[in-house]
């Protein structure tokens, strides 16, 4: 969840008080580390993946689910453990995440996944080693770990393990509904964050989701807070689902994809083509809906998480005339890209955005081309939301704390990360918008779908880019309950570069677009090819063993039936077994049981009971022994020899 600073944590009224210190330290490191690194080049491809799981407990007796908060003693086994295992064979590593009953894992520290083909074939297996030691760690506890977007009885009274209830007032959410024990206890930022969040906004979050209007649904639909509070009341719409915390939001899990690049100026281009595939891989991939006990008009979590963490004053948002604050900000801190970044991208900013003037003149100053320092211009009109006073001091020739505590704050789509300082680490680009799937083939198949995407773009130089506007309007239509199947996206009619197009595919046409739907974007149509016919083109391309290349036309297969509609969304699913289900007495309550019956389901096929709606008859031929299978070996041995050679040249 970004940058986990420690020491004593400050109040927000201290951190306000520091706030242009720190985004004036900020952009001095940011300064001092583009100057020795923006020339850094010939780095090689290397990727991994980022899984946040929840943790379960299943009361196979009451038929009860209920979030099990676990996670910081969990946490420690998986370390000791990891402690005990020699470096060379520590396959994942584990981190905390924001809720008690979450945990992060990824591949080990020093095992990134590189630039050899026969990788795609080893993300899988990681995945399923990280499974297989969180089970282990759960032992005897009676949890379970499941790769979900959202529990659905979030918020719901006795939803946690154990029980507590929220603290509507002096708490740290001061919430109607999420209880402060959920909140991870181990580290002091995510506490922080979500006193801080709150008190700069002025009063709690007010996320406001359509509920689903079944037969009997009541018409209109009224949200009962348990509140006399007027603002509350006032803040809550007719027909929506209340949700008011940052719990809400950032106690949800997702996938996030961080690759490396070969130097900045790769980095930036794919990060302005990636941002316009968000949308579309956020709605290929939904599976969130189901909020609060409740079933919604929506299949993906990314407006709930963009109001829970929303910090915006009322001026901010446009509600009162500025008089105390500097700029009307349109968006909040986890929302889309407002801009393209690329040199050769900036026809296709048609949206005015805000940033900060003076910081935007200092970085051309210093060399910051304009696309390049308005970006960061822009990221740092937000205040920090969690200082330590520890680390409030900081030489900006060697830390780049303060850069990172705004930077990392800035959830948005996309993120375009500088190498951090004296690293092997090159400039990096994070693809964030996936929601989690129910198994590790599912997962796999999203990860290596956006790493192969990339050889592709850069291989044939594709160019996807569309106006700001359009890519904002495809976000909206994202969300919404079966996007796959029935929205448009604005997508480009000219993707593959013709003759007259500059050499290295980036053409300036920004109204060379259409609205179409994700079977043709990613399938193809007429004269329009496909996403995906494209990347298996590059993938043909290339010397592939035969188990690698079944397992990535497995995952495209999925990804292209995902998108056609033959194969169910996660959330359409899920959507499909709650309305099924006995008890459900079409009202739109997901009631107890129900939940327990879905989260058991999710279990069984998390851990390989075949879904043919899901996955249809889809599988790889990945390993399921990392240490001993001779794929990985093979793998580390050419990426050891070809960084060695790239090590020889840069030296030449």
């Amino acid at each position: 969840m970004g940058l986990l600073s420690s020491g004593k944590a400050l109040s927000w009224e201290d951190t306000k008080k520091n706030a242009d210190l720190v985004r004036k330290v900020g952009i001095q490191q940011l300064v001092t580390h583009y100057h020795r690194l923006k020339d850094r080049t010939n780095d090689q491809l290397k990727f991994g993946d980022e899984i946040e799981y929840t943790i379960v407990r299943l009361d196979h007796e009451k038929k009860v689910a209920q979030l099990a908060l676990v996670g910081p003693e969990t946490l420690e086994k998986l370390q000791e453990e990891e402690k005990r295992t020699l470096p060379e064979n520590i396959l994942t590593a584990w981190m905390p995440e924001y809720a008690a009953y979450m945990i992060e894992a990824t591949p080990g520290k020093e095992r990134p996944y590189g630039w050899c083909v026969m990788n795609y074939n080893i993300v899988e297996s990681n995945m399923f080693t990280r499974r297989k030691q969180l089970l282990k760690a759960l032992e005897g506890t009676g949890c379970v770990p499941l790769c979900i977007t959202s529990f659905p009885r979030l918020g719901c009274p006795g939803c946690t393990h154990p029980c507590y209830k929220p603290t509507a007032e002096g708490g740290i959410s001061n919430s109607l509904f999420f209880p402060d024990e959920a909140i991870w206890s181990g580290h002091p930022r995510y506490r922080t964050l979500t006193r801080n969040i709150r008190q700069r906004r002025g009063e709690n979050q007010a996320i406001n989701i359509p509920i689903f209007k079944d037969k009997s649904t009541p018409s209109p639909f009224i949200d009962q807070l348990p509140t006399s509070d007027a603002v509350r009341l006032n803040n809550t719409l007719p027909d929506h689902v209340c949700l008011d915390c940052m719990g809400f939001g950032m106690g949800m899990c997702c996938l996030q994809v961080t690759f490396q690049a070969v130097n900045m100026d790769e980095a930036r281009h794919l990060y302005d083509q990636l941002a316009v595939i968000c949308p579309i891989m956020l709605a290929i991939s939904a599976a969130t809906p189901a909020f609060r006990g409740y079933l919604c008009d929506i299949d993906c979590r990314w407006d709930i998480i963009a109001g829970a963490v929303d910090d915006r004053t009322r001026e901010e948002r446009g509600q009162e005339p500025l008089k105390n604050d500097k700029f009307a900000i349109p968006k909040s801190r986890y929302e889309t890209i407002s801009c393209y970044i690329h040199p050769k991208s900036d026809a296709f900013n048609d949206k005015l955005f805000p940033y900060d003037e003076d910081i935007m003149k200092t970085l051309q100053a210093q060399g910051f081309d304009d696309q390049l320092a308005r970006h960061f211009a822009y990221l740092f009109i937000r205040d920090p939301i969690s200082l330590f006073e520890e680390k409030l001091q900081q030489d900006p020739s060697t830390e780049t704390d303060h850069f990172e505590n705004i930077q990392s704050t800035n959830w948005m789509t996309m993120r375009f990360k500088p190498p951090p300082p004296d690293s092997p680490i090159g400039w990096r680009v994070e693809f964030r918008p996936l929601e989690l799937q129910l198994t590790d083939f599912e997962n796999a198949a999203f990860v290596v779908f956006v790493v192969i995407l990339t050889r592709t773009i850069l291989s044939f130089g594709l160019d996807f880019r569309i106006p700001i506007s359009k890519l904002d309007e495809n976000m909206k239509r994202a969300v919404k309950r079966d996007a796959v199947n029935t929205e448009k996206f604005h997508f480009r009619k000219s993707i593959i570069p013709g003759d007259d197009d500059e050499t290295d595919g980036v053409t300036s046409m920004p109204n060379d677009y259409d609205e179409m739907d994700l079977d043709t974007i990613m399938n193809g149509k007429g004269a329009f090819p496909g996403v995906i016919p494209l990347m298996k083109m590059y993938v043909n391309s290339l010397e592939v063993d035969v188990d690698t290349r079944c397992t990535i036309q497995q995952y495209l297969k999925l990804i292209q039936k995902r998108a056609s509609g033959e194969l169910l969304t996660t959330a359409s699913w899920m959507r499909k077994f709650i309305t099924s289900h006995p008890d459900y007495k079409q009202d739109s309550v997901v009631s107890e049981r129900i939940t327990y019956d879905l989260l058991v389901a999710c279990d069984r096929i998390g851990n390989g009971e075949t879904c043919a709606e899901l996955t249809g008859t889809l599988s790889s031929r990945t390993t399921r022994d990392l240490l001993s299978c001779p794929i990985p070996q093979a793998v580390k041995r050419k990426s050891e020899s070809e960084e060695s050679s790239t090590k020889h040249s840069k030296q030449n």
